[in-house]
């Protein structure tokens, strides 16, 4: 599935639902931009984003070791490995599985999901149903919803509803329905300066060397 969405206004401007509509055994006929999925690691830029509102910032130190969590909860980064002290920056930037955990718990489940619905992510609406591994995609979302939480971080925190229609016009001309852009303005529902300081370690070539490479294919 594929959702590209215009971050300044909420227009869908692609969706792609499925490899092959007509393909009815492998799931053809499901819109799979509009079912729950596992995010995976997605999630971790918005729960960052709150540690941010709360005062964290990229030099915050987090300790990347060995953690019990409750109930035998022991996450492991995706190498095994073990750094130590990390910054949130170099956490994010390399996608470390411990050190968001433990940002999420900094946080609280309850303040992540509220953030993530006003960022458009409705689907994480049971808070009481998620334990710390929400982080590492055990809640399920829509994607659409996904990259509309996107779109609010690459609108520095202004988020939009998703606009699917432009123009409806019955046989007539007679305009049923329009959407335009100058009535929506949007809503600030995450602090201008958490957006940037996400966005700006995402965009850090060098924040992520460590497992992605300088360089790489995200650069």
């Amino acid at each position: 599935a594929l959702v590209s969405m215009d971050p300044k206004t909420g227009e869908i401007l692609a969706m792609v639902g499925s490899i092959d509509y007509f393909d009815t055994e492998n799931d053809g006929n499901v819109n799979v931009a509009l079912r729950q999925r596992q995010p995976g690691s997605s999630l971790k830029p918005l729960i960052y984003a709150a540690a941010f509102e709360k005062g964290y910032s990229p030099a915050t130190m987090l300790m990347d070791v060995e953690t019990d969590f409750g109930n035998g909860y022991k996450p492991q980064n995706y190498d095994g490995k073990f750094r130590g002290p990390v910054s949130i920056r170099r956490s994010l930037g390399n996608s470390l599985n411990i050190p968001a955990v433990k940002a999420l718990a900094i946080v609280g489940v309850k303040n992540a999901t509220d953030l993530a619905q006003k960022m458009g992510i409705a689907s994480l609406n049971d808070p009481d149903r998620y334990g710390l591994s929400m982080v590492l995609g055990g809640g399920e979302v829509k994607l659409l919803e996904l990259v509309n939480a996107y779109a609010t971080l690459a609108s520095g925190g202004i988020h939009h509803d998703p606009h699917p229609i432009l123009k409806v016009e019955d046989n007539n001309g007679k305009v049923l329905e329009e959407y335009k852009s100058d009535d929506d303005k949007g809503e600030r529902v995450l602090d201008e300066n958490a957006a940037y300081l996400v966005t700006n370690i995402l965009s850090d070539d060098s924040a992520r060397a460590e497992v992605f490479g300088m360089g790489g294919i995200l650069t």
